[in-house]
This record gives C-alpha cells, structure tokens and sequence, in this order.
C-alpha cells in the first residue's frame, strides 16, 4: 500500500496594505479653505466692489457697466485686435521659421535679426512707437524710390513715380498701429514656437518622404508639418491667450476702439474706479476660458497616438483585469 501524499500550492499571505499617510495634505486643503472663504466673505461684503454698478445699472436708465454700448463695442474691437494681430503673427512666424532653419546665410541671418529685435522691445515701447511712426514721413507709398531726386537730375522739379501712397498720419495710427506692432512683434515668438516644433520631428522623415518624389514645399506642408502640430499647438494657445491681454496695451497709442479704453473711459466719467477694473477683469476672464476650452480639445485632437489617452488607460486596466481574472480561476483549483 503506498502513501500518497498531496500538497496544496503554497499560497503567499494577503498582503497587509497601509495607506500612506499625507498630512501635509490634510494642512493645505484647511489653509486653501479658509483662504477661499476669507477670499468669497470679502466679494459679498464689500461693497466697494459695487456689483450692482457692473451689472445691474451704473446710471439712471443705464445698464451695468459692463454691458454698455461703448464697452461692447470695445469687446468687438479687442476681439478684432486679437485676431489679425494672431494672424499677421502666425502666418509670419512660418515664414521667418523657415528661413533661421534655411541654409542660406543671408536668409538665416535676416531671420536672426527680425526676432532679436522684436523678441527685446516691449510690445507697449512698440505700441507707441508704432502710434508716432507718422512723425518720420509725410505721405507712406509705393513705387520709384528717390523720384524727387531723380526728377531734379533730369530737370523734372515735380515728378511723382508713386503708383500708390496715403498719408502716413491715417495709415500708422490707431488700431492699424495697434495691429501691427502687436502682430509683427507676436511674429517673432511664432518664429521660434514653429522652429522647435519643426525640429522636433525626426529628419528621417523628411528625407523619406523627399525619396518619394515629393518637393520641399510639398515635404513641409504634408508631412512635417502636421507632424510638428502637436508640439506647436499648446505654446500657440498660450500665445493667444497672451494676444488677448496685451490688446490692452494699445489703449496707450491710442485706440479707442478697445475694451480697456472704454472701460477707462467710464471711469473717468463716473468717477468709479475701482468696480471698472472689476468688470475689465471680468471680461478678460471670459475670453481666456473660452480660449482654454478651445486649446484643450485642439491639444486633444493633434495629440492623438502620441501618450496614453484617458481611453487607452480604461481599455488598459480593463484587459489587466481580465488577465487576473483567468491567472485566479486557473490557479485556485491546482493540486
């Protein structure tokens, strides 16, 4: 009679876990608490902010300042402001990109030039000098250069080879000022955002897509391109959330056709400084969260496959899982 003898997979004890303890936290989210309390008990009883002033009515049969015509108006032009200044910036910074990363010399040092200058100037310093550029020359126009002295060595006093020009006084000055000086100076940053993002996609493939047959130019737009979107997307959000606050600073060129200006213009009727402010905060805060919101799912559209989407995490623990779930159920039976 022989013995048999069965042994049972050794199983290891249940791990005994313990929670590790953040203390620290605990202390952080009383202070932030009693600071976020202090911070609402202040916006409720203070009646220095003067809501009724912003919202409600500022004036007999006016309404809150907030929602005046002037004030909407200004809205619109900021608005304005924003978006040809971003436009002038981007489409210029692709330029100026592809030229730092040519190998010409002459276009790589222009390149070089353009975004030191404008890089180091204070977009306000611009704006203003922009708004005073009418003080360098009469009438801005388009043609023969040196036609006056031209003339004169030919015994012409009066001749005008200027195709086209305008008075230099209603070209530079106002929100065309404000335009540009915001705009060219937005071209520099566009320059290097579009340079590292172009750089950050591999040469190889470019030269692939350059053995395919495809042109330079073909080769950018169809292939790096759409590539490099991914990492010039986020800091392009950041740049035109930035854009939208410094269209106040035209206000000092100036341009009356901006939120701030206007804004400032109440104030100085009314005497109420402060609640003005409140209501230009206030504004400025819609804007930028409606940009957020933009920049978040753009940022989520041209980084699919790059990372582990929140999809991709659930399918992830989904299958781990599962994959327990069958180790469990072909291990408990083992003899």
């Amino acid at each position: 009679m022989t013995d048999q003898t069965t042994t049972e997979r050794a199983r290891p004890e249940p791990i005994k876990a313990v929670p590790v303890r953040h203390p620290g936290r605990w202390v952080l989210i009383a202070v932030m608490s009693v600071l976020t309390a202090m911070f609402v008990h202040v916006l409720l009883t203070n009646h220095q902010f003067n809501w009724k002033f912003i919202f409600v009515s500022y004036a007999p049969g006016k309404r809150g300042v907030m929602f005046t015509e002037p004030v909407l108006e200004g809205l619109r032009g900021t608005i304005l402001l924003t978006i040809t200044s971003m436009l002038i910036g981007i489409v210029l910074g692709v330029f100026i990109a592809i030229m730092r990363l040519s190998d010409n010399p002459v276009l790589k040092s222009v390149a070089f030039v353009y975004t030191w200058f404008f890089r180091a100037v204070p977009r306000l310093v611009l704006a203003v000098l922009f708004g005073n550029l009418n003080i360098l020359w009469t009438r801005i126009g388009f043609g023969l250069p040196f036609d006056h002295q031209i003339g004169k060595l030919f015994g012409i006093d009066d001749l005008n080879a200027q195709f086209f020009s305008v008075k230099a006084s209603d070209l530079l000055a106002g929100f065309v000022a404000g335009m540009l000086a915001l705009g060219l100076s937005e071209a520099a940053y566009m320059a290097e955002i579009v340079r590292a993002g172009i750089q950050s996609v591999d040469s190889g493939q470019a030269e692939a897509a350059t053995a395919l047959g495809l042109s330079r130019a073909q080769v950018l737009r169809r292939v790096v391109l759409p590539q490099a979107m991914r990492v010039i997307v986020p800091p392009t959000g950041n740049e035109v959330i930035a854009m939208v606050k410094d269209t106040s600073l035209v206000a000092y060129v100036p341009v009356t056709f901006e939120l701030y200006f206007q804004l400032n213009a109440v104030a100085a009727r009314t005497f109420v400084v402060f609640p003005v402010l409140v209501a230009a905060v206030i504004w400025y805060l819609i804007l930028c969260t409606i940009l957020m919101i933009g920049q978040y799912f753009l940022e989520r559209h041209f980084g699919k496959g790059y990372g582990a989407t929140g999809r991709a995490r659930q399918k992830l623990r989904d299958i781990e899982a599962e994959q327990s779930g069958r180790i469990a159920a072909d291990g408990g039976g083992s003899t």
